[in-house]
């Protein structure tokens, strides 16, 4: 799985995970800093990356229009809302379990959650082709 962090992720995020390993690249260093959430999604999934993001109101709104709209993207990962934005190095763990539970990356309708610590829950999503999952 390939991933692109959203600008309200510090960049030092995907240094951190580029460093082990794992293809992530940030809004920051894509030059797309101001871009509407939309817009990072087509980014996103033009890359055929995950979008990161930590804006979990306005990314479940925009997946649900997707949906009904069918147009795909690569996945969305909303970042625990208990874990604060400058946990780099949290973040960027748990990021990692995901990807190595992952490697081939989510659905083209999915939304998932990223647990507060990696070593406990595993990713499940939320959401897959617009539907609830039980």
């Amino acid at each position: 799985m390939k991933l692109y962090l959203d600008e309200d992720l510090s960049p030092v995020i995907a240094q951190i995970l580029r460093g082990r390993g794992v293809d992530a690249v940030s809004a920051h260093e894509a030059g797309m800093i101001g871009a509407s959430d939309h817009e990072q999604l087509d980014h996103a999934a033009g890359e055929h990356r995950a979008l990161v993001t930590r804006n979990a109101r306005e990314f479940r709104i925009l997946a649900d229009r997707r949906v009904h709209a069918q147009q795909p993207h690569a996945g969305i990962v909303v970042c625990s809302p208990s874990v604060r934005g400058s946990e780099v190095a949290k973040i960027a763990t748990a990021l990692e379990a995901l990807v190595r539970q992952r490697p081939e990356g989510l659905g083209p309708y999915d939304l998932v959650y990223l647990p507060a610590s990696p070593r406990n829950a595993e990713v499940k999503p939320s959401r897959q082709a617009g539907r609830p999952l039980l």
